[in-house]
This record gives C-alpha cells, sequence and structure tokens, in this order.
C-alpha cells in the first residue's frame, strides 16, 4: 500500500504526476512489466512515439531561434558596416575605412577590392601604390576567371567557398593563411569594367557553399553604387 501521506498528495493534485515526465515513464514501465511480455501495450508505444516527436520539435525549435538570432546578428553587423562606409569623406578613407573598421566589424580577416583594367602597367599607378594592398587591378576577365576557377561554368554575383589554387593572385603572400573567401562580383556602370570585393577568412567554416548570401548580396550591392559615386 502507498503511505498515507503520499496517497494524500497524489489524490490531491494528481495532475503534478502527470506533468513529471520521469515519473509517468516509471509508471508506465511497471505497468508494462505486470502485464507480462505477451501483451503489446499500444498506449505505451504511442507515448514513446510522441516523447520521440515532441523531443524532435523542441530540437527545431531551439535551431529556429539559434538561426534567427544569428541572422538578426549578421544583419546588424552589415548595418554598422555601410554606415561606417558612408562616413568617409574622400576615396582613400573609404578604402581605408573597409580594411579597417568595416573589416573588424565583419570579423574578417583580409579584403581585397580587385578592378578590372585594359593597362598592362596599372600596378605602377600612384594612386594604387598609395593606398596598398587592398586595392589591385587584373586584366580583363579576371573576376569571372576568379570567381569561377578558370572553369566554364555560370557565375553567380556573391560566391562563398574555401581558397582555391587561384587565391594568391587576389590575397597575394596572405593567402596561405586564408581557408575560406567571399567573392562579390561589383556592378560599376556602364561603359566600366566589373571589380570584384574579395573577404578572407582564416576560419574554413567562416565561408561555406550552403549558407545564404542575401546580406551579402545587400552589402555588395550598396557598396557597388558607393564605388560608381566614387568613380564619376
Amino acid at each position: 500500500m502507498i503511505e498515507p501521506n503520499l496517497r494524500s498528495i497524489i489524490l490531491a493534485k494528481p495532475e503534478r504526476v502527470l506533468e513529471d515526465r520521469d515519473v509517468m515513464n516509471a509508471l508506465v514501465a511497471a505497468n508494462e512489466r505486470a502485464m507480462g511480455t505477451n501483451i503489446v501495450d499500444l498506449r505505451a508505444i504511442a507515448m514513446q512515439r510522441l516523447e520521440t516527436r515532441l523531443g524532435q520539435l523542441e530540437d527545431t525549435h531551439r535551431s529556429v531561434i539559434a538561426a534567427a538570432y544569428e541572422n538578426l546578428a549578421g544583419t546588424n553587423q552589415v548595418h554598422r558596416a555601410i554606415l561606417l562606409l558612408h562616413e568617409a569623406s574622400n576615396f582613400e578613407a573609404f578604402i581605408a575605412a573597409l580594411s579597417g573598421e568595416v573589416s573588424a566589424v565583419l570579423r574578417i580577416d583580409h579584403v581585397r577590392l580587385v578592378l578590372e583594367t585594359v593597362q598592362e602597367d596599372g600596378q605602377t599607378d600612384p594612386v594604387l601604390r598609395r593606398l596598398g594592398q587592398i586595392l589591385q587591378v587584373g586584366p580583363r576577365g579576371f573576376v569571372r576567371t576568379y570567381q569561377t576557377n578558370g572553369k566554364a561554368v555560370s557565375t553567380r554575383q556573391v560566391v562563398l567557398r574555401p581558397t582555391g589554387k587561384l587565391a594568391a593572385t587576389v590575397f597575394g603572400a596572405a593567402a596561405g593563411d586564408i581557408r575560406s573567401e567571399a567573392l562579390m562580383t561589383l556592378d560599376l556602370g556602364e561603359g566600366r569594367l566589373p571589380a570584384l570585393l574579395a573577404f578572407g577568412s582564416e576560419d574554413p567554416h567562416m565561408f561555406k557553399s550552403l549558407q545564404g548570401t542575401d546580406l551579402l548580396a545587400f552589402f555588395a550591392g550598396v557598396f557597388e553604387r558607393m564605388m560608381r559615386r566614387w568613380l564619376a
């Protein structure tokens, strides 16, 4: 027999027993043992399946919440980075902000802006030398070649991937430390060759092909419009 005090508590508040998963599991297990091995309790099987389903739904719920928070944090980072770029009073300050404060906000290890040119000696331009490694030039068709690794495949505005064999042509000596990259093709307007904005990370999981690209596409869209203004 159940002790009188415990019996009184259960009879007074039976819902407390029903809400306790461990107690209910113990009661169901005891009921199965009492029925023997030759009887199948469909209610117990249904309860187990419902518990499994509930556990899966809880995991999914936590994953959705975590993804929402991560997306919100990423949105805030991109917005802050764009505001920093808007504060630049001249082109040199614009490029300096990209390689400095903007990179820090976006947690990017290396940034490169590559402009296509038809000039064979584009690297000798005094403006390029003054702006340092972040701004580079490449021959006509360089952006497409780098984005596709020289293969005859279709291109996208934003590409996320591990670094490939051509990384040194964009990141130079830093390519050996970079494990993943985000590539954004820029349309600089009618009559101008395309450009490439490349983010490099030493974290191999920072940029992966299965990740969403909406935020980077938005950033690239704002950035290319700023570039058109400076080039004008």
